[in-house]
């Protein structure tokens, strides 16, 4: 399917224990952290198929989806790449569920088109506090270690040995990671694998992390927000928080013990627990 500025958005169906996406509710569309791609939820929404359809989409530059042209990492093309699968789909007013960056378009998306979503669970969303928004941040420390990654690898293999053990990964779950090895990475001609979301384009979506209008707009989000943290997180401080819920109309926190930043990836089971009671709460559409 197609985002309202021409890029193309993969979506992939991670299971359902019954019936189609597009039923009568329980459709939870999930959108991942920037860097990752959609099949990290994998794991999450195995955990959930028994009563929720689970669509997860690539956002653009990362996984199967296109670049934006001229290389516009924007924030708000992350929500218009969540409408787009909406429509696409023609689901009515589904749940959502993001992570990160992720979560952020979620509420960029609800903030566009108002009523879009029946409630929002947002893991860590990374929502800069300011009004107005600051604009580019060229010195942003996340781009800067982004351009240092290493693009390529001799396999997949090769890649998944690097990872495991080392920086953010040495938490994840053994699907989690492997999934992000398996469907992050393209073959090369000639051999080897290269990362499908290319570290410049991760790096420009840190940098444009501080020029969207969403926490100007927080109050336009009616639908029910769940804001959750791993307890050992440090991508989203108590301040964050505390000012996003100062917005947001009808909202609620939680609190995951053992979890960091990337909580989604760490302990799915935790994190899908977490889900399935906020849904729960919050009702069908």
């Amino acid at each position: 399917m197609t985002s309202s500025d021409g890029v193309t958005v993969a979506v992939h169906d991670l299971g359902a224990a019954a019936g189609a996406i597009g039923g009568d509710g329980g459709d939870v569309v999930m959108a991942h952290a920037t860097g990752l791609h959609a099949r990290v939820w994998q794991p999450v929404a195995t955990q959930l198929a028994d009563e929720f359809r689970c669509v997860a989409f690539d956002q653009r530059g990362h996984g199967d989806s296109g670049e934006p042209p001229g290389a516009d990492f924007d924030w708000r093309g992350f929500g218009r790449d969540a409408l787009a699968v909406i429509a696409g789909l023609g689901l009515h007013r589904p749940f959502g569920v993001g992570h990160s960056s992720g979560a952020a378009g979620l509420l960029l998306a609800e903030e566009a088109a108002p009523g879009t979503f029946a409630a929002l669970y947002c893991y860590e969303p990374i929502v800069v506090p300011a009004d107005p928004p600051l604009g580019r941040d060229e010195a942003n420390w996340l781009a800067a270690g982004a351009r240092r990654r290493r693009a390529t690898f001799a396999s997949r293999e090769q890649a998944l040995e690097h990872y495991r053990g080392k920086g953010p990964f040495r938490s994840w779950s053994p699907d989690a990671l492997r999934l992000y090895v398996e469907y992050g990475f393209v073959d090369v001609a000639g051999g080897g694998v290269a990362l499908k979301c290319r570290p410049e384009n991760e790096a420009l979506v840190y940098e444009m992390a501080t020029a969207n209008d969403c926490f100007a707009r927080l109050d336009q989000v009616r639908c029910p927000v769940h804001l959750v943290q791993g307890s050992d997180t440090d991508g989203l401080s108590p301040a964050t928080v505390e000012a996003m819920e100062a917005r947001l109309p009808v909202v609620t926190t939680e609190v995951i013990p053992g979890l960091s930043h990337f909580g989604p990836a760490e302990d799915p089971p935790a994190v899908a627990a977490s889900i399935r009671s906020f849904l729960s709460a919050a009702g069908r559409p």
